[in-house]
């Protein structure tokens, strides 16, 4: 029984029966002669079948004579395709099989010896042995290309053309699978030569229809609709929508009116106006502003919000400006409620529980008494630079630090944010700055104990590092920009400087932390009596909530935050609430008197109460702990129960916290009508003063010069320069020839009175007195009256 050679034309005898088993494979490996292969007599062109066309049905690897003998061979393509859809018995290839035993026992294989049974040759089979007992080299004995005689090689040259055969019969091993791979492909098959049409897939009518390719209208739609049903969407468009809602009237007359009352805002709404002006037209005067002409640093007499200064660069004019401080009055209670969520929800909170928390964070009732001083109420910075770097460093108080969440852009945000938050001012951004320089500090231990104690290299890299020392350096930047002139104003004026007893007038007792401002809706009224046992009311009221202490205090006992965050949380709410009471705990000796005393700039803040944002910030997050887990343990309840009809019901029930933190939050914040400028103030040219002068009255006209800011002697702070004081202590008798020349010192030009504002004063009798003999001149202007010097 002959064997095809792949890759010859030639079928060579292998040895059968008593031979096979008198030569093994061994025989090659003992030094046995060897004889050279006989190779075919024909070209390798010659002897490799050509290929047929797709679908033609022919034998790829057929002989060139044209007989079929090879083909209908064992282990030729016909038998294949025969054995492949289960054909007539008896035509599975053998040889292949055989060839397999014969590896695997690691002897010499022929046809007669290999077992009899259907199973078909692969035709990697046979490009592996070629047809041959090749495979027997795999057993480590040194065989070569089957000869005619069955004796091995003896030189090189039969070395190659074993070399050539096996390239060949790889060759056409590869063309008879490239064959059979057409020949699938074309819907057909082979049954001995033959070749018989397959129909198409008769399921396929059946398959569902392709999904069709969505529009570029249809991807955007959807990423919107994605992008709006989004938490942080959701939360950011209900901040605002609440803060719509619980500073209302605010936005119903916004161009008219103020909440609180409109001194302080009056004040703030010139900061704004004026720094956006000045930053377009004239940045190097940022800090010389046009009030309190002729004083120098006049901007930072008091806090600037500064960082509002992009919405002062729209609108001009006192209505304008008004209109800006309402927008911005309400945006700063939205960002502080978001800004809570997003630090309560990045520590770990559920989403009812960080809503708690930023409702409770802003609407507490001792903020309703700080309607007038938008520095303070804007807060949500804090909260907010905080979330980003704790989100920026993986950190969260309820699963610690998870390196795989570090990401190096949120810290640069955070401190960025943290930056514009100290651009509004000193009054709560000073405090700020040091807690974040104490939190870089202990992180700092902390991470550096916990290598030393487990003594491996804890995961933090060179990108987060890099983006909070150059975050870092920013933010002490702005800080040392935002300080200069303060300092230069203290230099300037000593007298400004608080001291410990301007702290202690403005210390609030513990009764303080109890009693709610006349402002709030559900307590004001209950609260009369205690208010008048303040010395000052709006300053000492810091009530953040009764129900905002319960949360709290549930908190303690129930709560997805560990116990030693519990109690670090406690101790912080204890801590802020000493230092929040200045000199009125044991005399501030161990907490205030020591800031008060060694830290840069802290002598600054005179009213130590409003230390009391950082105890609402950390009862906020102690709320948020409990309801967290209370809605945790509902949804546990709901899961379990068949039927779960009460599922909805409970669900509900967690809202309870967030509606009753909301409602203690409800206001009844006056909004009064902003007096009108006069039309004396909009042609007036400058320097001017208008009369008559106080800390309360200069305010309004601060205000009214946003109508082409022209220098003004007036103005109102948290202190007032002596120089001020000379001009209104001189100006009582104007006019007359001796406050007439004291102003042309210096330099005023223009002097306005105003009729309705003279009842009670001196002007009220000099009003009308004849000018011609001091060498100025007289005009009535509507309800006022203009003198030009």
């Amino acid at each position: 029984m002959t064997s095809g050679q792949p890759g010859t034309g030639n079928a060579r005898p292998t040895p059968t029966g008593a031979d096979a088993e008198s030569r093994p494979a061994t025989t090659a490996a003992a030094g046995a002669p060897t004889q050279p292969a006989r190779t075919s007599d024909k070209s390798p062109a010659e002897t490799t079948a050509p290929q047929s066309p797709a679908g033609d049905g022919g034998a790829t690897g057929a002989a060139p004579n044209g007989d079929r003998e090879a083909d209908l061979a064992p282990g030729g393509p016909a038998r294949k395709n025969a054995a492949r859809r289960g054909g007539k018995k008896g035509t599975a290839a053998k040889q292949g099989t055989a060839a397999k035993q014969a590896a695997a026992e690691g002897g010499t294989a022929n046809s007669d010896s290999a077992p009899k049974d259907s199973t078909p040759a692969k035709d990697s089979d046979a490009s592996k042995d070629s047809g041959t007992v090749d495979s027997a080299a795999k057993d480590g004995t040194p065989v070569g290309d089957a000869t005619k005689d069955g004796e091995p090689a003896k030189d090189a040259k039969a070395g190659d053309a074993d070399g050539k055969d096996k390239a060949d019969g790889k060759d056409k091993a590869d063309g008879k699978d490239k064959a059979e791979d057409e020949n699938k492909a074309d819907g057909e098959n082979k049954a001995d030569g033959e070749a018989k049409p397959v129909g198409p897939e008769r399921w396929e009518a059946f398959a569902s229809a392709p999904e069709p390719r969505p529009s570029i209208f249809t991807r955007a739609g959807r990423a919107v609709g994605r992008f709006l049903i989004h938490e942080w969407t959701l939360a950011t468009l209900g901040a605002l929508a609440l803060a719509v809602l619980m500073t209302w009237p605010t936005l119903r007359y916004p161009r008219y009116t103020l909440p609180q009352d409109y001194w302080d805002p009056s004040l703030q709404s010139w900061q704004m106006a004026w720094s956006g002006h000045i930053l377009l037209t004239d940045p190097a005067r940022l800090w010389q502003s046009n009030t309190f002409f002729p004083e120098l640093w006049s901007f930072a007499f008091s806090d600037t919000l500064l960082g509002y200064a992009p919405a002062g660069m729209l609108g001009s004019g006192p209505e304008d400006a008004v209109l800006r401080y309402n927008i911005m009055f309400v945006l700063a209670h939205a960002l502080a409620t978001l800004g809570a969520y997003a630090l309560a929800r990045q520590l770990g909170a559920g989403r009812i529980g960080a809503a708690v928390a930023g409702v409770g964070y802003t609407y507490a009732p001792w903020l309703l008494a700080q309607a007038g001083h938008l520095h303070v109420l804007s807060n949500g910075g804090i909260p907010l630079a905080l979330a980003m770097l704790a989100r920026g460093h993986g950190w969260s108080l309820r699963h610690g630090y998870r390196p795989e969440r570090r990401h190096d852009g949120w810290v640069y945000a955070g401190w960025l944010v943290a930056a514009w938050q100290l651009s509004l001012g000193f009054g709560i951004g000073l405090p700020f700055a040091y807690f974040l320089a104490g939190a870089v500090l202990v992180a700092a231990v902390l991470f550096f104990a916990r290598r030393l104690r487990t003594r491996q290299a804890v995961p933090f890299g060179r990108r987060l590092f890099a983006a909070d020392v150059l975050g870092g350096v920013l933010f002490a930047g702005v800080g040392l920009l935002m300080a200069f002139p303060f300092f230069k104003v203290t230099e300037l004026h000593p007298y400004a400087e608080r001291t410990i007893g301007d702290v202690s007038l403005f210390s609030p007792p513990v009764s303080g932390f109890v009693t709610a401002p006349a402002e709030s809706r559900i307590w004001g009224g209950l609260h009369e009596g205690a208010r008048a046992a303040l010395p000052w009311h709006p300053e000492m009221t810091l009530l953040p909530g009764f129900v905002l202490y319960a949360l709290a205090a549930g908190g303690l006992l129930f709560s997805v935050w560990r116990l030693r965050h519990r109690l670090l949380l406690l101790a912080g709410v204890l801590v802020t609430m000493a230092f929040a009471m200045g000199t009125r705990f044991f005399d501030g000796t161990f907490t205030y008197v020591p800031l008060f005393e060694h830290l840069p700039g802290w002598s600054g803040l005179r009213t130590p109460g409003r230390l009391m944002l950082w105890t609402t910030l950390l009862l906020a997050l102690l709320a948020a702990g409990a309801v967290t887990a209370l809605t945790d343990r509902v949804r546990e309840l709901t899961a379990q129960r068949i039927p779960s009809w009460p599922g909805p019901w409970l669900r509900m029930a967690t809202l309870l916290p967030l509606l009753l933190v909301t409602v203690e939050g409800l206001n009844t914040t006056p909004h009064p009508v902003v007096p009108t400028q006069p039309a004396a103030m909009r042609s007036a040219e400058g320097p001017l003063l208008v009369l008559p002068s106080s800390q309360s009255l200069d305010q309004h006209v601060m205000l009214w010069s946003t109508s082409g800011f022209p220098d003004v002697v007036n103005g109102g702070s948290g202190f007032t320069p002596r120089q001020l004081d000379d001009v209104r202590r001189v100006s009582q008798s104007f006019p007359d020839q001796t406050s007439v020349d004291y102003l042309r010192t210096l330099g005023v030009r223009t002097v306005v009175l105003l009729r309705g504002q003279v009842a009670g004063t001196p002007w009220e009798i000099n009003i009308d007195a004849p000018v011609e003999s001091l060498g100025i001149s007289r005009q009535e202007v509507a309800d006022a009256v203009v003198y030009r010097l």
